[in-house]
């Protein structure tokens, strides 16, 4: 897992010369993706030092601190048409959007060091298309590799039919290759064995809002800059999204504001929100709800509540009644919610956070952790109007820490604490998702969910689970596309040693890259109850594509071809072409488009990338990253969609895009009253969710969320660490300088550096005792995992309870355990560790439960437990060249706390 990588030895970065072609893009990372610009020119000549000497029109050296100038990691030598060029990649520093002045994170900072060049660990990019051949990976043409998977495909389907035809793809990429991911997978295949790279099914992430109406990109990032205080629930933003942080809540138009951080780690965000007036929850993960709960008593009890937002927003009872708040009751909502057992109006929503044990602030605080001063006080920045009368401004901001704990309840609870302080349509009075990938899904029409084989209470019909309808042994046919699957879905260990003996365990192996002989050994595998696996990727993926996959295909990445996609606030931009595909590596379009035609299937003759975006224009019509306007304005103007986006440069233009008076208009957030702008012109459906919240009757609705109910809390007392066991909660997260898996960061020498193996933060009251110190290698070890399997059919209210799962041997269990190296600091809640997500050579998510939630289906990856235990020390505990051992929460202001890292002391600190 150690790296060999050192740093690159460049004395001198060679400047563009003013002919440099200036290319614009964004980053390739977090959600923010901010706007950068590319030089592209030949090797063998440069710039010069003088300001009309290179095309930065820069004067080096700048003389100035802090001016522009570019690091080593920000050049590259590339390919470009077969021949050697220099790239320089450095952030727009006149972008007014995003990330204005050039602000960038040090991933961004980074992104030249992502384009393939042999020279460096790029190398090991994927470069032709493979089969594995007496248990070697062995190059084959596109043509012969297609040729067999569309004919196995062909025998998979007709002879087993499409549930045992699957796939699982990213959901973030870019428009062009989802669009083709979900023609084939849902148009042209018709299965519904498809799930997204983040979840086990195909469903919501954040169901609880759209329940509510909200849209979980509904934001602008002005409105983040622009609230009085920020409510941030199961995030940091600095450590996953770090110039929304940096350029909009530290700034923005109230640089004053203050930010309630709902986290068990105390990481830089948290410490720069305590340095500033504002306030630390480490909750016990998992007990958001009951937080929620108790806030909006406090809120009610005080008559705090912003009445007028509510008299006005919230849905009456026959409102909510009247197709039930979501058209006609034939939804999933409806399913979800049993017809209506968690909606509420006002009057009822009251009565339920009275009655609600959970919401009694003594319950909540023993549930939560929490001292109850300490949410009282939380209420209380939130909610409680100035002393002038005025309301305070507050936003609410959600992530994984949040959802993927407790899916449902988390967020149905978080909006309606939300909603009652006026949150949800207004400028800096918002609900939403910071956001993780970026908003890179464009379908090509309706899901085929009414062929799952699963259902929700009531019989009705619920996304498949694909990892336990694969380990179940039902698929025959998988192809998994730009994800490391394994790590990244629960019981980790299990689900890859469940497929690896469905795929190598089989008799049947190919001897040969003959093509007949090659469908032949597939087609009897597969009748014999093995699955042939395909794998498309950039990277060797360990175990995924290196052990196990059939077909191992190689896949074009970012900077690579002409793509496009939108950020958190729905911003649209022309990710440019910069460098060639090494090798014979292919977009994923492509490759869908050659087997696809194989197949027989009709409408994939696309010839390059710019055929696609103008296809799926129409199928974006009704959603909120429509782009059909800017379509039809190229159209008017004679040029291609993708030119038309490029004039847009890194600014672009947000989604959903109109065209109002012939140009174009963005629109800045979602649920606004302002958006009401009467006919639009153009063949752009007009959605009520612009200017209203995405109801029936337009209004938010209320949601009831019991802590004390069969769907929740009989399995979160099942899964709770065991003191006879010495356990602790085991939960998982990212910090600043990696994005997920690492699969760029592990091979940029810079970065490398700084995170040569996965980690895991430990307090001290919680290391002292197992004899742990920063450095050493420690185990997480949980002895009884959670997994769902078979297929349980809801019929009754309670069939997919935890218990009703046991008492009907729905429930298995297995083992997980996974090795990292400790970092001690009481950065951490005390019994409450946190380990390296989605790391692929050690896997946290093999000591969380595989059950997901009942009510949306998803499932909850931050709430591992187990045996923390000492194994040995690490290269690095004794090293000071590589992986920093120092805690995260530098303080960035002078403090005169006796005990600055006391627990007690520095969760209610205000500077």
């Amino acid at each position: 897992m150690t790296t060999p990588y050192d740093n690159p030895d460049v004395d001198v970065v060679p400047l563009p010369p003013v002919d440099a072609e200036k290319i614009t893009t964004a980053c390739d990372y977090c959600i923010v993706a901010c706007g950068y610009l590319a030089y592209r020119w030949p090797v063998g000549r440069q710039g010069g030092p003088a300001a009309d000497q290179n095309a930065l029109g820069i004067d080096f050296p700048t003389g100035a601190p802090l001016t522009a100038w570019v690091s080593p990691n920000q050049h590259n030598i590339v390919d470009h048409e077969g021949r050697p060029h220099h790239v320089i990649i450095i952030p727009d520093p006149d972008t007014p959007v995003v990330n204005v002045d050039g602000n960038h994170s040090i991933r961004g900072g980074t992104l030249a060091q992502k384009l393939y060049n042999p020279t460096t660990p790029t190398r090991e990019r994927l470069r032709e298309p493979m089969i594995r051949v007496v248990d070697t990976l062995t190059p084959v043409s596109w043509d012969v590799v297609t040729d067999v998977m569309a004919e196995v495909s062909k025998y998979v389907l007709e002879k087993h039919g499409v549930h045992a035809w699957g796939m699982k793809t990213y959901s973030y990429e870019f428009f062009e290759n989802t669009y083709a991911i979900s023609k084939l997978v849902h148009n042209s295949i018709g299965t519904p064995i498809y799930a997204p790279h983040d979840k086990p099914q195909a469903a919501e992430d954040t169901p609880g809002l759209d329940d509510a109406g909200i849209n979980a990109f509904s934001a602008s990032y002005d409105d983040w800059g622009m609230t009085d205080v920020a409510f941030c629930s199961g995030v940091d933003p600095y450590e996953t999204k770090t110039v929304l942080f940096t350029s909009w809540m530290m700034y923005g138009d109230n640089p004053d504001k203050k930010m309630i951080m709902v986290t068990p780690h105390r990481t830089m965000g948290v410490q720069y929100a305590l340095e500033n007036g504002g306030l630390w929850l480490p909750v016990i993960p998992g007990s958001d709800t009951a937080l929620h709960l108790a806030i909006s008593k406090i809120i009610l009890q005080n008559n705090w509540q912003d009445q007028e937002f509510i008299d006005k927003w919230i849905a009456n009872r026959w409102e909510v009644n009247s197709g039930y708040g979501r058209g006609t009751r034939n939804t999933r909502w409806q399913w979800r919610t049993t017809w209506g057992r968690y909606q509420s109006d006002w009057e009822d929503y009251q009565k339920f956070i009275m009655e609600e044990p959970a919401a009694d602030l003594a319950k909540a605080a023993e549930i939560t952790g929490l001292k109850p001063e300490l949410i009282e006080q939380a209420a209380e920045m939130i909610a409680k109007p100035k002393e002038d009368g005025t309301r305070v401004k507050t936003s609410f901001m959600l992530e994984k820490g949040n959802y993927w704990s407790n899916n449902y309840m988390n967020t149905a609870s978080l909006a309606s604490l939300g909603l009652v302080c006026g949150a949800g349509n207004r400028p800096g009075q918002v609900i939403s998702r910071g956001g993780g990938h970026q908003r890179g899904w464009m379908g090509s029409g309706p899901k085929r969910v009414y062929l799952s084989p699963e259902k929700h209470p009531g019989r009705r019909k619920k996304s498949v689970n694909v990892d336990r309808w694969v380990m179940d042994g039902n698929v025959r046919f998988m192809w998994v596309m730009g994800t490391v699957w394994f790590p990244a879905m629960l019981a980790s260990q299990e689900l890859g040693s469940r497929v690896h003996d469905l795929v190598k365990e089989s008799k049947h192996q190919p001897r040969s890259v003959d093509r007949d002989h090659l469908i032949e050994v597939y087609k009897k595998r597969v009748d014999e109850g093995g699955m042939v696996l395909v794998n498309s990727d950039i990277y060797p993926v360990d175990p995924l594509n290196t052990q196990i996959a059939d077909i191992v295909l190689p896949a074009a990445a970012w900077g690579e071809e002409d793509r496009s996609r939108c950020n958190a606030e729905r911003r649209l931009r022309l990710y440019s072409k910069i460098a060639d595909a090494p090798g014979d590596a292919k977009s994923d379009w492509w490759a869908i488009a050659q087997f696809a035609q194989k197949m027989g299937f009709e409408g994939f003759e696309w010839e390059n990338s710019a055929d696609i975006f103008e296809e799926a224009a129409r199928f974006s019509r009704t959603g909120v990253l429509s782009y059909y306007a800017l379509h039809k304005k190229a159209q008017e103007e004679g040029k291609r969609s993708h030119d038309k986006l490029r004039e847009l440069g890194t600014t672009g233009i947000q989604t959903p895009i109109r065209m109002i008076d012939g140009e174009l208009v963005g629109t800045k957030r979602l649920h606004d009253p302002d958006n009401d702008w009467g006919e639009i012109e153009g063949a752009v459906a007009d959605q009520k969710w612009l200017y209203s919240f995405g109801t029936h009757s337009g209004k938010a609705l209320l949601l009831r969320t019991p802590w004390e109910n069969n769907a929740w809390s009989d399995f979160y007392e099942a899964i709770k660490p065991r003191a006879e066991k010495d356990e602790v909660w085991i939960t998982n997260g990212r910090v600043n300088e990696t994005w997920q898996s690492g699969f760029d960061d592990r091979r940029k020498p810079y970065l490398a550096k700084r995170w040569p193996w996965p980690y895991i933060f430990i307090h001290p009251e919680d290391a002292e005792p197992r004899g742990i110190e920063s450095g050493d290698l420690v185990e997480g070890y949980n002895d009884t995992v959670y997994i769902q399997s078979g297929r349980p059919v809801g019929v009754q209210s309670d069939d997919l309870s935890f218990t009703k799962l046991k008492e009907d041997g729905h429930i298995t269990t297995t083992e997980g355990s996974f090795v990292a190296v400790a970092i001690v600091s009481d950065e951490m809640r005390p019994g409450v560790t946190m380990a390296n997500f989605n790391y692929p050579g050690s896997q946290a998510n093999s000591v969380c439960h595989a059950v997901p939630d009942p009510v949306s289906g998803n499932y909850r990856y931050k709430l591992g437990r187990g045996v923390i235990r000492r194994v040995g020390e690490s290269p690095y505990k004794n090293n000071f060249d590589e992986m920093s051992l120092k805690p995260r929460p530098v303080p960035m202001v002078a403090t005169d706390d006796a005990t600055p890292w006391d627990f007690d002391s520095v969760i209610q600190r205000k500077g």
